[in-house]
């Protein structure tokens, strides 16, 4: 997590995660209005009961009931992000992708790239920096490569949090502003690493903002710094 910083690029990270806090709190607002959008369309929001594990990193997740097939996170695989319409099930892929990394296949670079493919083309919304954290800091991906270390990833489920469906209720119109939702997802990591195919596993959660504008694919605005409930 960024220190302050008297750097105008500290500053401009600091405002981005206030805005994406903020975002998210008027997001909050907004879940009542997810449930007509998606069932305007023959959709049916996606279960939202399971409790959330914790911890977060890893790849190949299982897509909600009522999304499409989730994206090819496996080893040697780049994350390619699903065309959705559907928060949770975007949501889910999002988070495997997260959870996924292969230092045998490609660059710390190449992964910070296709993760940042499926952040929104709203920069205004958009929390590079909160993705970014999520990567191995360069000196860490040197040693996990030295070690071929890989990791994939099973979703379990994927839910909109509480609070975030009772501001909906509150107002329902809110959504309408950025379409952003926040989506808590958890599920298991299970890493690898040479001289040791079978790892180990743990759990994992996050929540994640989630914009979903009408007549537009899904799109990632960031990661919360803590898991919603």
């Amino acid at each position: 997590m960024a220190p302050h910083s008297t750097h105008p690029g500290g500053a401009s990270r600091v405002r981005r995660r206030a805005l994406l806090g903020t975002t998210v709190l008027v997001v909050l607002v907004a879940l009542a209005g997810l449930a007509a959008y998606l069932t305007r369309d023959g959709r049916s929001p996606a279960n939202a009961s399971a409790p959330p594990s914790s911890s977060p990193t890893a790849a190949s997740p299982s897509a909600s009931p009522s999304g499409p097939p989730a994206p090819r996170t496996g080893p040697r695989d780049l994350p390619t992000q699903p065309k959705t319409h559907n928060p949770i099930a975007y949501g889910k892929a999002a988070a495997a992708a997260l959870w996924s990394y292969d230092t045998r296949a490609y660059s710390r670079a190449e992964l910070r790239k296709a993760l940042h493919g499926w952040l929104t083309k709203e920069a205004k919304y958009a929390d590079t920096a909160s993705v970014d954290k999520v990567v191995p800091s360069r000196v860490l991906w040197k040693e996990m490569a030295a070690n071929d270390q890989s990791a994939t990833a099973k979703v379990h489920e994927g839910h909109f949090p509480n609070a975030f469906t009772q501001a909906l209720q509150e107002d329902p119109g809110a959504i309408t502003q950025a379409y952003v939702y926040a989506v808590t997802v958890s599920g298991k990591q299970s890493i690898a690493w040479k001289g040791s195919p079978d790892g180990g596993a743990e759990s994992r959660s996050t929540t994640l903002a989630v914009q979903c504008r009408p007549n537009h694919p899904c799109a990632l605005v960031g990661v919360m710094p803590s898991v919603a409930l």
